[in-house]
């Protein structure tokens, strides 16, 4: 074949190659769309259960395992942690945990897990919260956890919502696990132990947009410290923190970001921190990648 020939075929092979990508892109691409305060009400509302039904059992650390029936009937499974002052007859304050994607909330207890190290460091949190006195609740997330669907798991969610712009099962993820958090609160308010003026929450990666999330639609959380939360627009609208601002408006929000994150660009996380409404607000900004270098974790210190 001549050198004209291959040209002409490399040409018309680019040509395809195009215009396949366009088909694709015009029948599967995820697109933008718009979404009114009414519609993210709606979304995230829930139905309290006739019966929460939660079930505790103790261990020999001051903590319980528990589970309860959440507002679609699905069971939710969980940790929590008492401090040492609990013991003392005033209320102590409360720190949800919320865990990354295709984590669970073991990473908040302990350093590592099923033989792989918790990068994270948010063991190191939960230690420091329970030291200043907080108790630590943590939940496992919609398909993940002892919540794993194997029919529909995380890397199957992912792929479809990239690839065939199947939202909806990424986007109930999300939102379902934050009505599952806002039945827990119904629970964590009710009893006398808790001081239901000091709920506060934090996340690390998804667990920091489920926060953001869950603070922008429950006033029963007062601050957020969301760590790493990755950048979400409008193609995925109804979950996107920057479409819920006015929610997020009466929370403190302390932020931490990296300015290489495959997640979120530097752009993206200063324009995030820049929206949040609210004036008491702290960025920390860190070197590297997505997983933050342990010593982010003393940050906390003051936060609690």
């Amino acid at each position: 074949m001549t050198k004209t020939g291959v040209k002409k075929m490399l040409l018309t092979l680019g040509a395809v190659i195009t215009a396949l990508a366009a088909s694709w892109y015009a029948l599967f691409g995820l697109k933008p769309y718009t979404v009114t305060a009414a519609e993210i009400n709606q979304r995230y509302s829930y139905a309290q259960p006739q019966q929460l039904n939660m079930q505790l059992q103790a261990d020999d650390n001051n903590g319980y395992h528990f589970h309860y029936t959440s507002f679609d009937g699905a069971t939710v499974n969980g940790y929590m942690r008492l401090p040492e002052t609990a013991k003392s007859a005033q209320p102590v304050p409360v720190l949800i945990g919320a865990h990354a994607m295709g984590r669970s909330y073991q990473r908040w207890w302990q350093p590592s897990y099923k033989e792989r190290a918790t990068r994270e460091s948010t063991d190191k949190i939960t230690e420091m919260a329970l030291a200043k006195g907080y108790a630590v609740v943590t939940i496992d997330a919609r398909n993940h956890g002892e919540r794993k669907d194997p029919q529909n798991g995380i890397a199957d969610i992912i792929h479809n919502l990239h690839w065939w712009g199947e939202r909806e099962p990424y986007e109930s993820m999300l939102i379902d696990t934050v009505r599952d958090h806002r039945v827990l609160l119904d629970w964590l308010i009710s009893q006398p132990q808790f001081d239901a003026d000091r709920v506060d929450i934090t996340g690390y990666s998804m667990g920091a947009h489920v926060s953001l999330l869950l603070a922008a639609v429950d006033n029963r959380v007062k601050r957020v410290a969301a760590v790493v939360p990755p950048h979400i627009n409008s193609y995925t609208a109804v979950v996107a923190p920057l479409n819920m601002l006015d929610g997020l408006a009466d929370n403190p929000v302390l932020l931490f970001s990296a300015n290489d994150d495959e997640y979120a660009t530097e752009k993206e996380n200063k324009a995030l921190f820049n929206a949040l409404p609210n004036t008491d607000k702290l960025h920390h900004i860190f070197d590297g990648g997505h997983v933050l270098p342990a010593s982010y974790v003393q940050h906390f210190e003051q936060w609690l």
